[in-house]
């Protein structure tokens, strides 16, 4: 826990922001001029054309889109944000700039492909960590980490996908936030949690919804239920650029149902790869937010932004 914390710190400083940027710009501009894959969807990366059909050990993919807008979607990514954060925010009311990064990835357990390319069951394991850091203070202090690992079970039949996930979420305050006052409480947050989503693509627009219902929580007061929807919009990839959009929706028990509304517009390149493979793919939104936090130890306040990001599916 220890070395995740100071790896989230030198995340949180310029210089490695900066290296962050040179490497997406290699991904952007690097890379064979064409690909082929099986089905790819508007919102995805395609599967391997050798591990679209019949009973794949350890696929390279995923059939199921991930959520564009959803903060808590397993990716990785570097935001700037600016905004209204109650345990942050100075005094003088002026907001508070706030750098936000993840690193998550999915591995594929096992996948029952077909009928047609691209489609199936396929079972992974899911890992991620979202930190956030206060840039208006003099060493970048991590206030909040959030630490999930999960095991998402996914079909897909043409347009219709699904997801039923179970993980587990622990969140933890950075060691510079609690010493800034002896006030400051940290909540032993932690979770399991089992979630639902139901998507269906109709040509450029995706919709989805479903929920979440905690079974497993640490403090006891954590309120279970979430009720989860949304859209997303495509241009369509006919060329490596493609325009993309997205709303996301979640309205907790915890709030009174009020809901969280989080938007990101942008565009995605995708970085071909050898014949037969998924492409990569590189995302860069303006993004929004407003509503109940979903940042783990600050579950309980509301909290709003705007900012920009970059996000990849590697």
């Amino acid at each position: 826990m220890a070395d995740s914390g100071i790896a989230l710190r030198l995340l949180g400083r310029p210089r490695f922001r900066a290296a962050a940027m040179v490497a997406a710009l290699a991904l952007l501009t690097g890379g064979p001029a064409t690909a082929q894959t099986s089905n790819a969807p508007r919102c995805g990366t395609g599967v391997h054309e050798d591990e679209a059909l019949g009973l794949v050990r350890f696929p390279q993919d995923q059939i199921f889109c991930p959520v564009l807008a959803d903060p808590k979607e397993p990716r990785s990514f570097a935001s700037l944000l600016r905004g209204t954060f109650p345990s942050l925010d100075d005094p003088s009311g002026r907001g508070t700039t706030i750098g936000s990064v993840g690193i998550g990835d999915s591995f594929g357990l096992v996948r029952w492909g077909g009928p047609r390319p691209g489609e199936g069951v396929q079972l992974d394991v899911v890992g991620s960590i979202f930190a956030q850091f206060d840039l208006g203070s003099p060493s970048n202090d991590l206030i909040n980490a959030d630490y999930i690992i999960g095991l998402p079970l996914t079909f897909r039949r043409a347009g219709f996908s699904t997801r039923v996930r179970v993980y587990h979420q622990s969140s933890h305050l950075g060691d510079e936030y609690l010493l800034r006052d002896s006030a400051i409480q940290r909540e032993n947050l932690s979770f399991e949690s089992l979630d639902v989503l139901l998507s269906q693509a109709l040509g450029p627009l995706r919709v989805y919804g479903g929920g979440e219902r905690i079974f497993r929580r640490e403090p006891a007061t954590v309120e279970s239920k979430t009720v989860h929807f949304g859209a997303e919009l495509r241009s369509g990839r006919a060329g490596p650029i493609q325009l993309v959009s997205g709303l996301d929706v979640k309205s907790p028990e915890q709030h009174d149902w009020t809901p969280a509304y989080s938007g990101r517009v942008g565009f995605e390149v995708a970085r071909t790869a050898p014949a037969g493979h998924p492409v990569r793919l590189v995302t860069i939104m303006l993004e929004m937010y407003k509503g109940p936090s979903p940042y783990g130890q600050f579950f309980l306040e509301d909290i709003s932004y705007v900012g920009a990001g970059i996000h990849f599916s590697l």
